[in-house]
This record gives C-alpha cells, sequence and structure tokens, in this order.
C-alpha cells in the first residue's frame, strides 16, 4: 500500500463520523452540527417499510450532510433502493454544485423511471420521499414527494420546508390524467382508491395517474436556525409542525430528540411505521 493509499485509507476512517448504526453523528466543518434518528415500527402486520439516511460525506472538497427518509408502502423494495440510490444519482447531476435545484428535480425523475424499469424485481410498490442536502453547514436543499415531511424551528416557530402531495389538493390534476380520487367514508382520499397520497416512487400499476415531480426547495441555515426535522407522514399524522417543533425544542441530543418525537407519536395513538431525523444546527 502507498503512502498516498494508506492516506486515503485515513481520511476515509476520518470522514466516516456518522455510524448508522448508532443512529447519530456530527459534521466535521462544524462540530455543533449534529445529527440523529429512530425508528418505530408501525401497528400493521407487514415488515416495517421506512427507510433513513443520515450521514455526513466529502465531497469534492465540500461537506454534504445527507439525511432522508423513505415511507414505502406495498413493499419495502422501492424505499430501499431509494436509499442505496436516490443520494448518489443526485450527486452525480453534473450541474448539482451550480444549478442544485434543477438537478435535484432530474434525478429523482431519472430514479423513478429507473424502478418502473426494475418493477419486475423492485416489485409494484412506491415510496414517498423527502431528503435534506446540507452544503458545507450553510445550505440547505429540500426535496420532496408525498406526505414525508421537513420542518424547520427558526427562533422557536416552525416552518414547512416540503409540501405534502395529498390527492385532494391535487384532485385536478390527477382527474386530468384520467385517475380518481376515493373519499370512501372512515377512510382516507385514495388515488383510484388505492394510494394516500398523489405523489411517489414506482407504483407502477397507477404511476399514470401520479406525479413523481418532487417539490424542492433551498434554505439557508442562518444564526435563527436550530434544528430541522425530517419525518414520515406517522408523525405528522398525530402532530403539527409547531407542537413538533416544541417537544423537542430544549432537547440538546439529536438523537434522543428524534426518539423523542417517535415515543410522543406512540403517545398519541399514531398506529403507522414512525421514522424522524433530526438535525441540530447549535
Amino acid at each position: 500500500m502507498t503512502g498516498k493509499e494508506i492516506l486515503h485509507k485515513m481520511k476515509e476512517k476520518v470522514l466516516g463520523s456518522s455510524d448508522p448504526d448508532s443512529g447519530k453523528g456530527k459534521s466535521k466543518v462544524d462540530k455543533h452540527i449534529t445529527h440523529g434518528f429512530h425508528l418505530v415500527k408501525g401497528k400493521s402486520s407487514h415488515p416495517m417499510e421506512d427507510y433513513v439516511v443520515a450521514q455526513f460525506k466529502q465531497v469534492d472538497n465540500h461537506e454534504l450532510g445527507l439525511f432522508a427518509i423513505f415511507d414505502g408502502h406495498s413493499g419495502h423494495n422501492v424505499p430501499d433502493y431509494l436509499r442505496s440510490h436516490l443520494f448518489d444519482n443526485i450527486l452525480k447531476e453534473p450541474d448539482f454544485w451550480t444549478e442544485p435545484l434543477d438537478a435535484v428535480k432530474r434525478a429523482y425523475t431519472m430514479t423513478d423511471s429507473t424502478i418502473l424499469e426494475k418493477s419486475g424485481e423492485l416489485g409494484k410498490g412506491g415510496s414517498t420521499a423527502v431528503t435534506a442536502i446540507l452544503v458545507n453547514c450553510q445550505l440547505l436543499i429540500v426535496a420532496n414527494i408525498g406526505d414525508s415531511r421537513a420542518v424547520i424551528c427558526q427562533n422557536g416557530v416552525a416552518k414547512p420546508l416540503s409540501v405534502d402531495h395529498e390527492p385532494t389538493t391535487e384532485y385536478e390534476d390527477i382527474k386530468n390524467r384520467g385517475g380518481f380520487v376515493s373519499n370512501f367514508p372512515g377512510d382516507v382520499p385514495r388515488v383510484d382508491g388505492q394510494l394516500a397520497v398523489s405523489r411517489a416512487f414506482g407504483d407502477k400499476s397507477l404511476k399514470k395517474h401520479l406525479s413523481s415531480e418532487p417539490f424542492v426547495t433551498m434554505e439557508t441555515i442562518d444564526d435563527d436556525a436550530e434544528f430541522v426535522i425530517l419525518a414520515s407522514d406517522g408523525l405528522w399524522k398525530v402532530m403539527s409542525n409547531q407542537e413538533a417543533v416544541d417537544a423537542i425544542r430544549e432537547i440538546k441530543d439529536a438523537r434522543s430528540a428524534a426518539k423523542h418525537l417517535t415515543e410522543e407519536a406512540l403517545n398519541r395513538e399514531s398506529s403507522d411505521d414512525i421514522s424522524c431525523v433530526v438535525v441540530r444546527f447549535h
């Protein structure tokens, strides 16, 4: 092994500061920026279908924090595929550093096409997604499809950074694509009587009536920014944005904060899979 290779190995070791199994990690650029996550399986009989990404990564002399929640439905293959491939696809886009919003949109679309092409092996299921990329601890690029949500706390005030894609709000688009929205008593509105979100990755059988275009936004991380929460709808069904922010504002440890949110959602009788990532800025 050459000296260069040894150095590279050492660098790799040092940079892998986010241990996926410990549920927590921290930035090398700004040691005050930490993240933690926690997942709880819901009451349904099928296996856990939520997947999480939470890590800091060195790319072209930049530090990127990569955070995501993928909430699968009708199987776990699609969210698992997203966990392994979506961020790679985003970072491979040649104009990621110059036009990040366009790059993220393109990568989402391309990834969805690949999932549909691979439906033979990945199955007919689908997944929501909310992703956040923290660039050099200064800029947050957030994208989402479906109803997993990102919320930032600025001076104690909750501000959503994503848009819930629900069948009722996108009813016209679904109808224009030839689909319908069911509204059975005792149930949530569903696309074609099946899916409770109007945008998703995968879902080959419904794709004609679904969109996979993400909502994308950028947020500068200044002194007002305290932390950001990414969570699946298992949390947001039972808590408002502000309630979630209030519940963890005094909890300094990011992983404890994420765990506290999942426990609070369970206390409020959420029966869904609940996954949560918290990134604290100071």
